[in-house]
């Protein structure tokens, strides 16, 4: 069944919800986990799934996603498995960028169509969650719908974020509502009785879709001023056709925002946590870089998630995730934050000559104070920097750092001077 599937994963537009993290790079380029990127999610899924063609469509600041996955995903010269990148691109027949998630699929019909497939499983690359689309597979093949939109129980309070949807005793989804501020009372959905036990009463959309390959050439070729699954195509689909739900009960976030992205890497310390990444069975795959193992003096973690090739001499890190090659000083301590780390290690002769003329060198200098913090790649803090986040602090982005809901997010490369207070 899986050989007659083709994967695709849809890069994302500016990302802003999640700025600064996304200023030079795409939401699914972002950092996470401290060794992995979010696109790595969605690939990850599929190859566990048996899912071993994919395209990903990129469009904006895709430099770094398309460098990441040329280098990560390399097949055996004997098999039919692959992720390619499709870049928009201006053709004789269309000048635009991509105008939307459908628009998207849209403009890359024609190479996508020279692969034998009957289904396209559609997957976002900004999400977090370990699936087996098997299932779903499995589900909407016998079913006799022409699409299946994964859809997961949700409670009140979130589901104004999302698109809800409502679903008959036979999974047949009778409705749509765009995010809903008001009216929740007529979307409460048959969920089950162990997800009602929390109130999550809602189904919403996952934005992950199975099509039959005819009726996504029928729905996007009928309705060419459609540029939206989320908000046009699937509206309509509903509507005039059989959709189907299939109800995920497992773990899933949307890395939308800086809060979500924040809580997401920090709930990976947690002793149990919702997303697993010592899965034997749900392996996240990345690029292999090679790294020296970790190493660590006179310092006390807990609950730490450390990526390989740190170097930590810090006081105390509680609550934290370090990504590849951070460095942290001596008497530091760090607590609830996300240290994503570096791109490479400093030589001897750049450190000798930085220390000399005071500059701060890669990493995290000593005698530093970081709390609610999210510390991007290749930033330099000096020694004696104290960041403590929290709703004390007016929101706002400023010149080397920026305040998301209490969260200080320090930008990638940035130059905090010794004995800066934020």
């Amino acid at each position: 069944m899986v050989e007659n599937v083709l994967g695709i994963i849809l890069g994302g537009g500016q990302g802003s919800r999640l700025a600064p993290l996304t200023h030079s790079r795409s939401k699914p380029a972002v950092p996470i986990a401290g060794k992995y990127r979010l696109v790595d999610i969605p690939i990850s899924n599929c190859l566990n799934s048996g899912i071993h063609r994919m395209f990903v469509l990129t469009q904006f600041n895709s430099a770094s996603l398309n460098r990441h996955i040329k280098n990560t995903y390399h097949f055996s010269h004997f098999s039919k498995a692959f992720v390619d990148i499709l870049a928009a691109e201006q053709t004789v027949h269309n000048a635009n960028w991509f105008q939307g998630t459908a628009d998207a699929v849209r403009q890359c019909m024609h190479h996508i169509a020279l692969h034998e497939f009957d289904y396209i499983l559609i997957l976002s690359g900004d999400q977090l969650y370990q699936m087996d689309f098997q299932e779903m597979l499995e589900f909407h093949i016998g079913s006799d719908v022409g699409v299946t939109i994964a859809t997961i129980p949700v409670n009140a309070r979130d589901a104004s974020d999302f698109g809800i949807l409502k679903a008959d005793g036979e999974n047949i989804i009778t409705s749509f509502i765009e995010k809903p501020k008001s009216g929740l009372e007529n979307w409460i959905s048959e969920t089950g009785a162990e997800m009602q036990k929390f109130g999550r009463n809602y189904l919403a959309s996952m934005g992950i879709y199975v099509f039959n390959k005819k009726f996504l050439y029928d729905i996007l070729d009928n309705n060419p001023e459609e540029k939206d699954f989320g908000k046009e195509i699937l509206p309509r689909a509903i509507n005039s056709s059989r959709v189907l739900s299939y109800q995920y009960k497992g773990y899933w976030t949307d890395i939308g925002t800086i809060s979500s992205f924040f809580e997401a890497n920090l709930g990976l310390t947690d002793e149990m946590p919702e997303f697993n990444l010592f899965d034997n069975v749900h392996s996240i795959f990345t690029r292999p870089r090679m790294l020296p193992p970790s190493k660590i003096t006179n310092t006390l973690l807990n609950k730490t998630v450390i990526a390989e090739g740190c170097i930590i001499h810090a006081d105390k890190i509680e609550h934290s995730v370090l990504g590849i090659r951070s460095r942290i000083g001596k008497d530091t301590i760090i607590t609830n934050s996300y240290v994503m780390g570096a791109d490479r290690y400093q030589t001897i002769d750049e450190i000798k000559t930085e220390t000399e003329t005071g500059d701060s060198l890669i990493g995290i200098g000593d005698r530093c104070f970081i709390n609610n913090a999210i510390i991007d790649k290749n930033c330099r803090i000096g020694n004696d920097v104290k960041i403590n986040g929290g709703n004390h602090l007016a929101e706002g982005d400023y010149q080397n750092y920026a305040v998301r809901d209490g969260i200080v997010v320090v930008k990638k490369g940035a130059v905090i001077l010794g004995g800066t207070e934020i």
